[in-house]
């Protein structure tokens, strides 16, 4: 008897198991990463529902809440309907900037003319018919442009390190002169941010270039100026042509006396000859 009970027991509890794992409902946004916005662009956001029976999502809707998590910044953004979901059906969306759409493993929401007053953390929950739920968050910023670069100088280590003020994914690169930079001239660090001068001394005019999606912006260190290793080829060519200038006007100078005093010589005869 009591191994019956034991048996009967231990099938309930199997059942129960197999009747929770049908109501079971999980949602996960693709975007588990920080999301950056470039002001006046359409933010997309897709979650992906998983769920037993056709008819046993009941409703899926989105929020948002500020990223510090006061109660004062949360906001209802769609509330999507749930049943038996063959096509996408559109949502009740309570801004007229989004916009929400759900289907059968899935919801999509569209928020347009993205702006500072959307930024937050974004959560979706779908809920099943036994009151069961599940909720999925994406932060979501605004992608800053790049402000306030400046470059200052590690004189012990001969190095030069930019820095930039708040810009999203920003990109460092280095131009000597108005030139890239060169081994000749230095290395780059695997972040772009410190140029090793390898140079020395270290002279002329370095100028870091931050950029981004949205532009760019660049600061100069000016060093003493660099000494001119040689003559340069337009300095040669200036050269060659003052002294062919030079000879030439000498040249022609010899022609003309050698033109004159063969005249003078010419009319000293003819005096003579008159005077016999």
């Amino acid at each position: 008897m009591a191994r019956m009970d034991f048996l009967c027991w231990r099938a309930a509890t199997l059942l129960l198991l197999f009747a929770s794992g049908l109501e079971c409902i999980s949602v996960h946004i693709s975007n588990e990463e920080p999301m950056y916005i470039i002001p006046g662009s359409t933010l997309v956001l897709r979650a992906h529902i998983q769920y037993g029976s056709p008819d046993e999502l009941a409703a899926v809707t989105w929020e948002r809440q500020a990223e510090s998590g006061a109660p004062d910044g949360r906001a209802a953004l769609a509330a999507c309907p749930g049943g038996s979901l063959p096509l996408a059906v559109q949502c009740a969306a309570t801004r007229p900037n989004v916009r929400a759409s759900v289907e059968r493993e899935a919801s999509v929401l569209h928020v347009s003319n993205y702006g500072k007053a959307d930024v937050g953390v974004y959560a979706v929950t779908a809920t099943g018919k036994a009151g069961q739920s599940s909720t999925a968050r994406c932060i979501v910023r605004e992608y800053e442009a790049v402000h306030h670069v400046t470059v200052s100088i590690n004189v012990s280590h001969s190095s030069l390190v930019c820095g930039e003020a708040w810009g999203t994914e920003p990109r460092f690169s280095w131009l000597h002169e108005r030139d890239a930079v060169t081994a000749g001239v230095g290395r780059v660090s695997p972040d772009g941010a410190t140029l090793v001068v390898t140079k020395l001394p270290i002279c002329g005019h370095f100028t870091c270039v931050v950029s981004n999606k949205m532009g760019y912006s660049s600061a100069t260190y000016t060093a003493a100026p660099c000494e001119q290793s040689g003559i340069s080829g337009s300095t040669v060519a200036i050269v060659c042509l003052v002294v062919l200038q030079i000879l030439g006007g000498g040249l022609a100078f010899l022609l003309w006396r050698r033109y004159r005093n063969r005249n003078r010589g010419d009319r000293l005869r003819e005096h003579m000859d008159d005077n016999i």
